[in-house]
This record gives structure tokens, sequence and C-alpha cells, in this order.
């Protein structure tokens, strides 16, 4: 008999961005589906997260639901983002969405870009199953 293994989540959040989500979204006028988030290139560490509401999800994203938020993987963006944690932290000078992602190898000064290596391939696949 085979084990069955756990699947990996692609993405999590913490109680913070959570009730941020909520609290953004309560105030949109338009009906939200759900937070678009993938990877772009750019930034002076070669990589930028990117958020976007979005009315409806695309026909490849990866739908993760957590804490009563949907979040709308972009396809080419899971194996940068596999086992990452989404929060939402206030500071002094500063607010906003921070990514706990264990595939980034490196960030700029500015924290606006980072190096991310993709998981391995076993790990999709796995997510996906």
């Amino acid at each position: 008999m085979t084990a069955v293994r756990p699947k990996p989540t692609v993405m999590t959040l913490t109680d913070a961005a959570a009730k941020r989500m909520r609290e953004i979204m309560a105030s949109k006028d338009e009906a939200i589906a759900g937070l678009r988030i993938g990877v772009k290139n750019g930034g002076c560490a070669g990589m930028e997260y990117t958020m976007d509401w979005v009315e409806e999800a695309e026909k490849f994203d990866e739908v993760v639901e957590d804490k009563g938020i949907k979040l709308l993987i972009d396809a080419k963006a899971v194996l940068f983002l596999l086992g990452t944690e989404m929060d939402y932290e206030v500071e002094t000078l500063k607010s906003g969405f921070v990514f706990k992602n264990p595939n980034q190898t490196s960030a700029c000064g500015c924290g606006e870009s980072v190096q991310l290596t993709p998981a391995a391939p076993e790990a999709l696949e796995q997510a996906r199953n």
C-alpha cells in the first residue's frame, strides 16, 4: 500500500493579512473574486511580486482559499511561491503586505524586489495531487 503524502500548500495567510484583505475587499464597489498573486521580472534583485484584485479567475490560476480569502495564484508563479506565507505588517513609518518565501535567495536593499529560485518540479506535482 502506498502512503499518502500531505499536499503542500502553495500559499498561506497570517491572520493579519486576511483581516486587512477583508477590509480592502469591503471597501471595493465592484465584485471581487479574489487577489491574484504572481511574480514578474524586474527590480534590482531580478523579480517582483504582483498583486491585483480581480473579478474572475483565469483558466490556469491555482486557487487557494485560506481564512475566508481566495487567492488566485498565477500559474507561472506557482513554483516561485510554493510554501510562501503572506503577512500584513504595520511599522512606525510604513505598512504593507510582506511575503515570507522559502524560495527567496536574496532581496534588494529597498525591499521592492527579490531573487527567487523555483521549487523543484516534484514539489509542484505533489502540490497538485
